[in-house]
């Protein structure tokens, strides 16, 4: 049966009129202010930008159609983020940066219709921001999610929060937080964790301060927090009580491939930097992109783009039939990450000298781009799981054997 990787005419307007905002409207002011959102004009200058990506028609392309949105799956949604990816201002203009894209993907699957009126609507219209508490400081939880320390403790009509919370991307500033806190069992338990709705500023809610990062392209930090004693009643908790962990698949998953998708954009335009820069260049009596060290260095970076590529289609086809898409969804993000950065690299060594100034975005990006093989899961952390699942396929297999 034949595969058919073309998308729809619908989809294809979204992205062309997207590339066409980015450059004409996006790019120019990353380029003015050299990649730092909040020099820029922080929510101010997001508000201004996504009122221009709402009169294009492009704006939350992820966001259900009764929110604002334009309602895209995973699939259709890869070419239009990879699109708004290409400027590091991009996501925040379209809506679709992160944590809020991912937090709209998991309150459409999850919340119920009071909580998508009071939350979910206003994070997709871009009214608010958004921040997902989960990682601790050492000893809490961080790449084991099962070390979660933040206790929540039934009250009367609803839950006290306390726990420390850090790395929490846009913190400062955001509308509500959804938290995940420790319900039943201890630290290094599997289970027992829930996520909790609530609403900010709030008295319990104590921004300690921003974590200093190489990034600079973002808004409300990657902050401290504190929740002392936070008072969320039981109509905001999220899903059920003690299944926390299994509900944040919903929002995991997708979130890895919409990163992938996203940095994708900003990879391919350094790639893109970085040809027409050898293909000017003239050195040693030739152009620089006509000699082969440098040849290679171009298809290497071909190369691992359409292979990112590719494992970004397989894994958003899982997601859309609805399957777990646990393998998929670690092979895309560990490769992609790894890959974009060997291509931002290749893409600064084409460009010697200029390469690592302000002249070109090349170095900006890859201060960008370095958190991504950590965040969203380490690369290693993923390769464990991959080959865990493996192991254990491979032990069902032999068991099944010894049975019969």
């Amino acid at each position: 049966m034949a595969i058919d990787l073309r998308y729809n005419a619908e989809v294809t307007e979204v992205v062309s009129a997207t590339e066409q905002f980015i450059k004409d409207t996006v790019l120019p002011l990353e380029d003015e202010f050299k990649g730092d959102l909040e020099a820029a004009g922080g929510d101010d200058l997001r508000i201004e930008m996504q009122g221009k990506a709402k009169a294009a028609g492009i704006f939350a392309p992820h966001a259900p159609v009764e929110y604002g949105g334009l309602g895209l799956n995973m699939s259709d949604r890869a070419p239009v983020f990879e699109a708004g990816g290409r400027s590091v201002f991009g996501p925040f203009a379209l809506n679709i940066n992160a944590p809020d894209e991912g937090n709209v993907h998991m309150l459409d699957h999850i919340a119920s219709e009071g909580q998508k009126q009071q939350f979910l609507a206003p994070l997709s219209a871009g009214d608010v921001r958004s921040a997902f508490a989960m990682t601790e400081p050492s000893p809490g939880a961080g790449s084991d999610p099962s070390a979660l320390a933040t206790l929540a403790t039934k009250v009367d009509g609803g839950w006290k929060i306390n726990g420390h919370k850090w790395f929490i991307t846009g913190a400062d500033g955001a509308g509500f937080f959804i938290i995940m806190a420790r319900t039943s069992g201890e630290p290094g338990s599997r289970g027992g964790a829930t996520m909790f709705l609530a609403p900010a500023p709030d008295k319990g809610i104590e921004i300690v301060r921003h974590v200093g990062t190489i990034d600079k392209a973002g808004i409300g930090g990657h902050c401290e927090i504190k929740f002392h004693d936070l008072f969320v009643p039981d109509e905001n908790v999220l899903g059920e009580v003690n299944e926390g962990f299994r509900y944040a698949q919903v929002r995991l998953g997708p979130a890895r491939m919409t990163h992938v998708m996203r940095w994708l954009g900003v990879a391919v335009r350094a790639h893109e930097v970085a040809v027409d820069y050898v293909a000017r260049r003239e050195a040693f009596g030739t152009r620089l992109g006509d000699l082969g060290m440098i040849q290679a260095m171009v298809a290497d970076n071909v190369i691992d783009l359409s292979a990112s590529r590719a494992l970004l289609i397989k894994a958003c086809h899982e997601l859309d039939l609805g399957r777990n898409a646990g393998d998929e969804t670690s092979i895309a993000k560990t490769f992609a990450a790894e890959a974009y950065s060997r291509v931002l690299d290749r893409s600064i060594q084409m460009c010697g000298g200029t390469g690592v100034t302000d002249d070109l975005p090349l170095a900006r990006l890859q201060q960008e781009l370095r958190p991504f093989r950590i965040y969203d899961g380490p690369s290693e952390v993923h390769r464990w799981a991959i080959a865990k699942r493996a192991v254990g396929r491979a032990k069902k297999a032999i068991d099944a054997q010894d049975v019969r």
